[in-house]
């Protein structure tokens, strides 16, 4: 009986990742709003924690992963969306189709930037070294939308609904920054980019849009 409970189980478990990992069109959480669950960090791991309903960024260069069971933290096409808040002087990033590195920059995936008012002169919203802006379309000390859509080649960035990135990867990205900065697939990543740097990010949530 025991065998067959644990088969069962076993079954289940494997079916329901297997419908997790199908789903489309439907938003989904990243982040629990209590802990770091699901979330991975290599160097500098206090650099982030959790206050208040969302993850608090300040301290030391780092960078915490989405290491979640959701789509095996592996994602193609998809809609990523989070409310963030950054105060005077910060900046952050939020990188799509990256992998966990324990040290440094990533060097997998694009990232797209979070900077109201740092001396970096690339603003929220840029995809970082590859399309960027200058112009500044929020506010520091106050929660705006960051929303992320990946289809094929194509890149759009959205704040609070607006676009302010579309963006096309040509068919020869060469190397204009680094053989990882292209698009492909990967996890989530949020930056912790100088103890200067306070950023904090909640209802994190992504979507997952066909192939």
């Amino acid at each position: 009986m025991k065998k067959t409970v644990s088969l069962v189980a076993l079954l289940f478990l494997a079916t329901a990742g297997f419908a997790q990992k199908a789903k489309t069109g439907k938003w989904i959480s990243l982040f629990d709003g209590k802990s770091l669950a699901g979330w991975k960090v290599g160097e500098n791991a206090s650099s982030f924690k959790v206050e208040d309903g969302a993850i608090v960024v300040n301290g030391p260069r780092g960078h915490l992963f989405y290491d979640g069971e959701i789509n095996g933290h592996d994602f193609k096409n998809f809609e990523y969306k989070a409310q963030v808040m950054t105060f005077p002087s910060a900046n952050s990033g939020m990188y799509i189709h990256t992998k966990y590195q324990e040290k440094g920059w990533p060097s997998k995936g694009y990232e797209i930037q979070v900077n109201n008012s740092h001396t970096d002169w690339r603003r929220t919203g840029s995809v970082y070294g590859v399309q960027d802006l200058k112009d500044v379309f929020v506010n520091d000390n106050e929660w705006y939308t960051e929303h992320i859509i990946v289809e094929g080649k194509r890149i759009r960035v959205k704040i609070n609904d607006k676009t302010v990135i579309d963006y096309t990867e040509p068919e020869e990205v060469g190397q204009k920054i680094t053989e990882g900065r292209k698009i492909s697939n990967g996890t989530f990543a949020l930056q912790a980019h100088d103890p200067k740097s306070k950023v904090m990010y909640k209802d994190i949530m992504v979507k997952i849009l066909p192939d």
